[in-house]
């Protein structure tokens, strides 16, 4: 099976409607998601990235924006829901916390939002 793509989530609006939805908080990030509306289904995946200021200035909020992006492109394909659309909201642990760590704790979240994808059946 091909891993679905990853698709942005360009208005605020859509930031807005997921942020109604559920949502997990872990040391370095909060995973929010919500259905995507049936006029909107699409092929892909769509995820939002956001990080407040308060987490540090333009370079720092950058670079949690960027591993951010990163474990979402390397786990949310192979293991979220793609009837979902998901915010990563970048937290002040983002920034020195171990990049594998992160990693899990995103499969983590998925799991407790019971957002993973379901298992695929083997012949």
């Amino acid at each position: 099976m091909a891993a679905a793509r990853l698709g942005r989530l360009p208005n605020r609006s859509d930031f807005l409607r997921v942020q109604a939805g559920r949502r997990c908080a872990m040391p370095g990030f909060v995973l929010q998601t919500a259905p995507v509306p049936a006029e909107l289904g699409g092929p892909a995946i769509r995820v939002g990235f956001t990080v407040s200021r308060k987490v540090g200035n333009a370079v720092v909020r950058n670079r949690v924006r960027r591993r951010l992006r990163e474990i979402a492109r390397q786990i949310i394909p192979g293991s979220a829901r793609a009837d979902h659309d998901y915010v990563l909201v970048g937290r002040q642990g983002a920034i020195g916390r171990d990049f594998l760590a992160m990693k899990a704790e995103l499969q983590e979240a998925l799991r407790r939002l019971k957002a993973l994808a379901p298992p695929l059946a083997t012949p």
